[in-house]
């Protein structure tokens, strides 16, 4: 079974090459250099790093309470309530982005937030409403699993000692949940960091302002500057690859279950 398998996988890694391949032999090296210390680059990397890590946290602080709970309560319709959570997993990201900008437009919320002087459309900030919503489930299902993996048994054991939920929560929940809520984290950020047709709809491609580094390789593709586009496709890539191997690398450590139990 082993060597039928080989032809697939050899075929898979050409193809994965040649597309890596077309991308970097395109440009010569002092190219490739000039573009990635270009302004517009740096500018894009730094927006994209920004609206990432913001909207990864807004997904930690919503994605995994919804997870814990999930995990530890049962009611009815709870399999389709899991299922409307999951909707941003499998609408297509354009699509996201139109409910978006309807949602914090000038028929619905758009004029009530403007009132307390927030703007979301147009802005970096819509950019990071648009990271979250299709992070939010990545998390949201990584904490649940994680916290299942766990199960209640060291949640009742501390009740039993003295300590309140939010104690139990903070101090033995999430701690031994750590690996999977990281896993989750490194990608829903690589989601975040890719993002780009919901982006596109909310917060527009405007370059220096909400140009993040999938809008400049749109803009830089449209416009011509090959150079520029194809610099923030390898920033993508290479920021990609490193949070992929540091997902292989949590999922290596030790789950919980296997944890040495402490004697009495």
């Amino acid at each position: 079974m082993n060597r039928i398998c080989v032809l697939p996988l050899v075929v898979l890694s050409l193809f994965t090459a040649g597309v890596v391949s077309a991308l970097f032999f395109r440009l010569s090296p002092g190219e490739i250099m000039a573009a990635l210390a270009s302004e517009e680059t740096r500018f894009a990397l730094r927006l994209s790093l920004m609206t990432s890590i913001a909207s990864i946290s807004l997904a930690l602080i919503l994605g995994v309470p919804t997870g814990y709970f999930l995990a530890r309560t049962s009611f009815p319709g709870k399999a389709i309530l899991e299922t409307f959570l999951d909707l941003p997993l499998v609408i297509t990201p354009l699509i996201a982005g139109v409910g978006l900008l309807f949602l914090f437009g000038q028929n619905m919320l758009g004029p009530r937030l403007g009132e307390w002087g927030i703007t979301i459309l147009f802005t970096p900030w819509g950019a990071v409403l648009a990271q979250t919503f299709v992070a939010c489930p990545i998390v949201m299902r990584s904490s649940r699993a994680a916290f299942e993996r766990v199960g209640p048994r060291y949640e009742w054991a501390a009740a039993t000692l003295g300590l309140g939920p939010s104690q139990v929560f903070f101090r033995i929940s999430l701690p031994l949940a750590r690996q999977g809520i990281l896993a989750g984290t490194v990608l829903g950020w690589t989601r975040a960091m890719g993002e780009f047709g919901a982006t596109l709809m909310v917060a527009g491609a405007i370059r220096f302002k909400t140009e993040t580094l999938p809008i400049a390789v749109y803009l830089n593709i449209s416009s011509g500057e090959l150079g520029t586009a194809l610099s923030c496709a390898w920033v993508l890539m290479a920021t990609g690859f490193v949070l992929l191997l540091a997902l292989r690398w949590i999922g290596q450590g030790p789950r919980p279950e296997t944890l040495p139990s402490r004697s009495r």
